[in-house]
């Protein structure tokens, strides 16, 4: 029997760097939300939102370009599910004075600024990243004190929260909180393989990552760079959804830049079909959800 499978489009996220290798990286609200629509009519059911200073390009976790993004889309009509980030606040750089305390660049802030623009906004979904790992040259922290605070707000506003994990360790600490009860039914996970320094994006570890989830979980998984479009086959094959999208991969093919989103989305709708599966319609996509 042929499977629904939904399509999640990552649109921006926050690195400066990708606006400077791609220039359709979005960054303003308009951009941003212009982008989440055009990827809904290409096949996207959902729309997963970072926003940006207009100026410089960088992370932000500024109301009022959430709000902006938002009723953008809204008023647009298309029929998609938006899913706001609150990955921002956790970013911690040690100061080069003193490792205890946090350098100018770090955004380290409460649980409940965090997730303010969610409550406000009352989006279907939103990330809730349930791990700490180091990056490149700074340590994302989110301490499971600060996790269990930011789902119950989440949870009390009515809104679906994404576990994002980026290993396996991540996944026992997010499917914890789901047998403490503190996700709703059916649990929401996102698989982000390939990031460094977490698990690595190959067919073994999203297998593992797979078995290991809590009975009735919903799932997708993502590779980044030149592993998410195999990554979405891998996913579609071991039943899971998928995500694509500028956040993760600038790329349609080796030297050659996506014009956008909307081209990934595409590409991810070949692949699912290719597979022999097919996109969930819409409101498959809330059913398997339990929206």
């Amino acid at each position: 029997m042929v499977r629904p499978v939904i399509i999640s489009c990552a649109v921006t996220g926050g690195s400066v760097e990708a606006t400077r290798i791609n220039r359709h990286v979005p960054i303003t609200p308009q951009q941003i939300a212009d982008e989440c629509i055009a990827a809904a009519r290409a096949g996207a059911h959902i729309t997963h939102i970072h926003v940006r200073e207009p100026d410089s390009g960088k992370a932000t976790l500024e109301p009022k370009y959430f709000r902006e993004v938002v009723q953008r889309i809204r008023d647009s009509g298309v029929d998609v599910l938006i899913n706001l980030s609150t990955g921002f606040g956790g970013i911690f750089i040690p100061s080069g004075d003193d490792p205890r305390r946090a350098s100018s660049d770090s955004n380290i802030t409460t649980p409940e600024e965090r997730v303010g623009h969610v409550l406000e906004l009352k989006p279907d979904l939103c990330s809730l990243d349930v791990v700490s790992m180091n990056l490149d040259a700074s340590a994302f922290i989110n301490v499971p004190q600060h996790l269990d605070r930011m789902v119950n707000l989440i949870t009390a506003a009515g809104v679906k929260a994404e576990l994002e994990v980026f290993d396996l360790g991540h996944l026992r600490l997010a499917a914890d909180m789901v047998r403490r009860g503190l996700v709703k039914a059916p649990p929401l996970f996102q698989l982000c393989l390939g990031v460094n320094w977490g698990a690595p994006a190959d067919t073994e570890t999203m297998l593992l990552m797979r078995n290991q989830l809590p009975a009735g979980a919903v799932w997708a998984g993502f590779g980044i760079s030149r592993l998410q479009f195999p990554m979405v086959a891998q996913a579609v094959i071991l039943g899971g959804h998928v995500r694509v999208g500028l956040e993760d991969n600038l790329y349609l093919a080796q030297g050659q830049l996506s014009p956008g989103n909307a081209p990934l989305v595409e590409r991810a709708v070949q692949i699912i079909n290719a597979v022999g599966e097919r996109p969930a319609t819409m409101a498959e996509a809330r059913q398997l959800l339990g929206l």
